[in-house]
This record gives structure tokens, sequence and C-alpha cells, in this order.
């Protein structure tokens, strides 16, 4: 190709470069050209001499030209024709691979958050009164202070997490700053969760021997911190829009939410909360912290002979009732376990167990949507079977739970032979595929792991910002005034029906 555009450009016959080739090719005859029209043969006769400075330098304009076809053809055949790969030990870095490193490198394009630092009394004042009301006995430093294990103790992960050094926090989505004029959202650190059970009896119309109050009141931990609040300049500015406050437990901050729900709420699920209060679009839904131990085998069904197993409290209210009929179509089935059982060590043993050891484990709703025993079916790759028509999931923009686990209609699932018959149908390799699909994502329901739960937590609330700001300026333009309905001015929880998927 090359010398064909040499003997274009140089008026050279075509073929004469290429006998001269390292690797000649046969000569390509062309036919000759077609005379010239009279008119051009007329100006190029003796009798009509051109400028001399139209002449024809033969040395120079080839090297010229020469040069700048060769550099030309070195461009078009390093750059455009090249298909071979590169060696094997030349090291190449895709788009994609620069993108990702530049989004993990440390406080690139993370949000700056700033924890408040409460009173002691909302921290580790909450783990105090908690240990003291059971016989605890009172310590001299707070780090000596455990906070109990529960399925609600997401507060003390996040709590921890920001406390700990910036090289624990590496790939984190916020950056903790020091300066609240730096900040973008704040973080409130009340053990709200731990806070409704701190007192071992929850009504405070108990009194003790003396007459006196109880030890502990969540409800005036409750009205005490608004009270805080409310005297901090960053809460009055913006009228709390850019507040994020956790409250795992369903009856978390029960007394308060009103007054604290313009903030982020970092919630379980939406189970006693109205639609003006919380939405998908404003909170962040929580996994609950597993309780029993993660299975550590491969996948496989070899020593799973259990079909479907459960074990929880049979009775519960509202949308739990759903529990007492499946009892009642479950309890005589033969490859199925399931048993009525309350928090103990032994239940977890127990739990732990038939978990490890079934393909399939349920999961009804509770008296809210959601439960830990979801999480501890997913930790255990046993496959969930969610039997929950308002349940909302968390980290749902990158899990898809159809990969995980299977969704029953309510009205379906209690239908007489239905669900035990659909289970059996379920193939060994799709048993395997729902398992490889566990093992893929368990770390996400992980509080321990590194990159496991708190990573994607704060990642969520970090999300939020732009919905933040814009409620923030939104609010500044619109006036007051009493509505006849809850304003729902984003996407509410989940109020449609469940697709089966078996």
């Amino acid at each position: 190709m090359i010398f064909l555009i040499l003997e274009t450009i140089l008026h050279i016959p075509h073929g004469s470069l290429g006998e001269q080739s390292m690797n000649p090719r046969p000569k390509l005859r062309s036919p000759p050209p077609p005379p010239p029209p009279p008119s051009i043969t007329k100006s190029l006769t003796p009798n009509n001499k051109m400028p001399r400075k139209l002449t024809l330098k033969p040395t120079l304009t080839l090297a010229t030209t020469l040069f700048t076809i060769l550099a030309l053809y070195a461009f078009l055949n390093t750059f455009i024709f090249s298909t071979n790969p590169p060696p094997n030990n030349v090291t190449t870095i895709s788009l994609s691979t620069r993108t990702s490193n530049t989004q993990n490198t440390p406080g690139a394009k993370s949000v700056k958050i700033y924890m408040y630092d409460l009173p002691r009394k909302f921290t580790y004042g909450v783990i105090e009164s908690y240990a003291l009301a059971r016989g605890g006995v009172k310590q001299s430093d707070d780090l000596l202070l455990k906070y109990p294990g529960n399925q609600h103790s997401a507060e003390w992960y996040l709590f921890s997490d920001l406390n700990g050094s910036g090289r624990d926090r590496v790939g984190s989505a916020v950056t903790r700053v020091m300066d609240p004029e730096e900040a973008d959202l704040f973080y409130v650190p009340f053990f709200s969760s731990l806070s409704l059970v701190a007192n071992p009896i929850r009504s405070n119309s108990v009194v003790g021997a003396n007459g006196d109050r109880p030890v502990y009141s969540d409800e005036e931990m409750q009205e005490s911190l608004i009270e805080w609040l409310e005297q901090q300049g960053y809460w009055k500015r913006n009228n709390g829009w850019d507040h994020v406050f956790i409250c795992q437990d369903p009856n978390a901050l029960y007394k308060v939410v009103d007054r604290v729900k313009n903030g982020v709420l970092l919630v379980s699920d939406f189970g006693r909360l109205s639609r003006n209060q919380a939405s998908l679009v404003k909170d962040v839904i929580l996994p609950y912290s597993h309780r029993i131990n993660t299975y550590t085998g491969d996948i496989g069904v070899e020593n799973r002979n259990s079909l479907l197993f459960f074990m929880g409290n049979r009775y519960r209210k509202e949308g739990g009732k759903i529990r007492d009929l499946l009892f009642q179509l479950l309890e005589k089935e033969e490859d199925v376990i399931i048993k009525h059982g309350a928090q103990s060590r032994e239940s977890r043993r127990e739990a732990r167990k038939g978990m490890h050891t079934s393909k399939f484990c349920l999961h009804p709703a509770g008296d809210t949507p959601s439960a830990c025993r979801l999480f501890d079916a997913i930790v255990s790759l046993c496959v969930p079977v969610i039997i929950s028509d308002y349940i909302e999931l968390p980290f749902e923009d990158v899990i898809d739970y159809r990969k995980i686990a299977v969704f029953v209609d309510t009205n379906i699932a209690v239908k007489p032979g239905f669900l035990v018959k659909k289970l059996r149908k379920v193939s060994m390799k799709r048993i395997l595929e729902f398992q490889r699909e566990l093992k893929k994502v368990k770390h996400y329901f992980e509080y321990e792991d590194p990159n496991g739960t708190v990573k994607e937590i704060w990642r969520q609330v970090s999300l939020k910002l732009p919905l933040v700001k814009l409620m923030i300026n939104r609010d500044k333009r619109l006036v007051k005034r009493e509505l006849t309905e809850p304003d729902c001015s984003c996407l509410c929880s989940n109020q449609t029906g469940i697709l089966t998927t078996l």
C-alpha cells in the first residue's frame, strides 16, 4: 500500500518501487493513462514557458515526500493496523481499572461527615446502664465497657468505625472531619436501640421500693437528646435535613421520630414508621447483625438433609400472624424442621445446626416485616424463603435478591401443600446456583468484615447527599402550611404485592 501511495504522489510508474522492495510483489500493470486534454497539452509545450519557481526540484522534493509518507505509514501501522496483543511481559492498564483505583483512593470524592461528641450518657452511659441493670459493675474506663451482642448492634459498629484511625477506614465513602464547618452530613451516635432495652423493665409506670423512678428511662433519654440537639447551631441551620440518625430497632426513637424525620434514618424496616416519616429515597435500610456463626464450608447439598428449617417465636402480632398458619401447615411434614423458640444460647445453637444442615430457611414476617433470621440464613448459605409482603431489603441497588432468595406471596404460601411441593421441585443445580450467589454477597452482611456491612452502609449514606441538598434548598423557599394529608414528596416504602418466584 505504501508503495502505491509513493508511486502516485511521485508520478512514478506503478510497480517500479515494488520491484526494488525487499519482498517483491508481482507487477500490477496499469493501462496506459489517457492522453491529456488539448488545453493541458498546449500548456506544456515548449512554446508555453512556465515560471521557474514551479520547476520540480527532484532531490529535495523526493526526500521530503519520502519522509512524510514513511512517518504516516509508521503511525498507521502502530495505532490503527496493529492487531497483535502485547507480549506477556508487558503490563496493560484498562480504563476501567484506572477508574476503579481512582474511586478507591482514600478521600476521593468522599462525603465529609461530622460525628457529634454527644454527652456520655447517650453512648457509653447507655452501655453502662444496660450492664448495671443486669448485675454488672461500674467501670472506671469507658474502653472496658462492652457493647452487648444483639441483632441491633449496627449503632456500635458505626460509632466504632468513625472513631477508628484513618488507616482502618481506607476506601470508605465517608470521611470523618473534626471541624463541623467542613461537614456535608452530621452523624448523631445515640445508641437508641440499646437504650430501648437498657432497663429490663420497660414500663415507665414501674417504681422502685422507695417510690423512686426507674434507674433508666428511654423516653427521658429521647427527650433529652432532642433538647441537646436544639441547642446546636448546625441542627437549626438546615432544619435537621443533613443529620443522620440510627434507629435500627423498630421502636427506637419512637417518641421523638416526628422531630427527627427530616434526617436520614438508618432503619431495618418501615414496620413502625408512617409514610411521612420514612421512605426508601430518604433513608437507608440496614441488615440486622446475624446471631449465629457464619457457615465456613463450601457450597453443596451433601450435608443438608432437611428441606426447610425455621426456629423462632410462633405467635406474633399483626403481619406476624402468618407464622402460626405456617406452623399448622408445616409441622407434620417429614423433611421440614419448624420449632417454636425464644432468644437464648441454646436456641442459637439449635438454629445454627438447623440452618447449616438445611437447603431452605423460612423467613415469615414477625411483628415487623424483617428480622435477623433472614441474615442468619444468608451467612449460613441456606436459601431464604421470604414470606413477608411488605419487606424492604438492604443494599438492593447492588444485590439482586431473586438470585439468593425465594419470594412467596402470603396468600399463596398458606394454601395447603403449595410451599413444600414447590420447594421439593427445585433441582439440585438450582440450589447450588442460589448457594453460589449467597457466598458472593454474604460479606455485605458481616459487620466485622473490613469490607463488609459498615462500609456499605456509609456508601448508602453518601448517596443521600444530593437529596439532602435538594431538600435543604427546597425547604428554604417553601411556605409552611397545614396539609389535608401527609406530604410524601418521595418514593414511599413497599406498598405493593409480592411476586412469587417459584
